[in-house]
């Protein structure tokens, strides 16, 4: 992981990239400048996913984005009971680059905000996909998961972006 994140920052900073290939392990893939993309996942076009268990959807912000964002100093996260709707920010992050808006792939009503994110937002950068989720959900419409993209999609959306 952290000769990844290394090999991904030198790349970032060279300005390289890199051709998608599959890792060793099918729960990942590879895509432009060495992000993660999970299969299993749902993700937005504004570089958010989701990962919708039983009745609640975690969402956080995707491997890509946080490499574009640079390193993150600050998250700003809703309270919990909040409503977030589909393609509107909930959040906001501000990293040594700029300050960014988080949106909502789904629409519902926040059941659990991560803590550990408010105190050390450097997590959204060490790990997006573990550590670093911020907001749990329960879907007020689960029809919205269906029109978000899967890996595949998602890596050639961040292949075809990055590359205009």
């Amino acid at each position: 992981m952290a000769l990844r994140m290394w090999a991904s920052s030198t790349a970032n900073t060279l300005g390289l990239s890199c051709a998608s290939k599959a890792l060793p392990f099918p729960a990942f893939s590879l895509s432009r400048c060495f992000s993660t993309v999970l299969d299993g996942l749902k993700y937005a076009s504004s570089h958010e996913w989701v990962k919708h268990e039983g009745s609640v959807a975690t969402i956080g912000v995707t491997d890509h984005a946080q490499h574009h964002l640079g390193d993150v100093v600050f998250a700003e996260l809703p309270e919990g009971g909040a409503d977030v709707t589909a393609g509107k920010a909930f959040a906001s992050v501000e990293s040594v680059k700029a300050t960014s808006d988080v949106n909502s792939p789904i629409s519902g009503e926040i059941v659990e905000v991560n803590s550990k994110v408010l105190e050390t937002p450097g997590l959204i950068n060490s790990s997006p996909y573990e550590d670093g989720w911020m907001i749990k959900v329960k879907p007020s419409n689960p029809a919205e998961l269906e029109s978000l993209m899967d890996s595949k999609e998602y890596t050639k959306f961040c292949e075809e972006e990055d590359a205009h």
